[in-house]
């Protein structure tokens, strides 16, 4: 049986609200823009009285074998004080990645034709057969272990 639109079209936002309760429970000052047109779904006011911008992404359970840490088609270009916050719900049951604005175009691939030309990717997870069950599975891909955060200590 396939995903439903209802699923598909809402998981986004309930892990938008998922994490942003988690940030708040952490302690930290987090608003919510009216008007999601920059990319930006949530602003942290730091201790130091600086701010950052956040973009969360979420994949869920229900991606397409092989496809559970991929993010593509995003537009963006350097911009200071600005994070990514990357979740998969299904590599380790449940993984999150934080990278700087800096960090994630160290880390994409650029697009160079088609209509998604000009957009960035990442692809945090590989794939492959687990020796003792057969089964495929997905894992970190080791140059992005670095990234995963279990908590938003980064933001405070």
């Amino acid at each position: 049986m396939g995903v439903s639109f209802r699923h598909s079209a809402g998981f986004g936002k309930r892990m938008e609200y998922n994490l942003v309760g988690k940030m708040l429970m952490e302690g930290l000052d987090v608003y919510l823009p009216l008007v999601d047109d920059h990319g930006v779904d949530c602003v942290i006011k730091k201790e130091d009285g600086t701010f950052i911008e956040v973009q969360i992404k979420a994949r869920s359970n229900e991606v397409k074998e092989g496809d559970a840490a991929l993010f593509s088609a995003i537009t963006h270009e350097l911009t200071e004080n600005f994070y990514f916050v990357f979740y998969s719900e299904r590599v380790d049951d449940g993984t999150m990645w934080i990278l700087s604005s800096e960090e994630f175009l160290k880390e994409c691939v650029t697009n160079k034709n088609g209509k998604n030309a000009g957009k960035r990717g990442i692809w945090f997870n590989g794939r492959r057969t687990d020796k003792k069950t057969g089964q495929k599975v997905e894992y970190c891909k080791k140059q992005f272990e670095k990234y995963i955060a279990k908590d938003f200590e980064r933001f405070h």
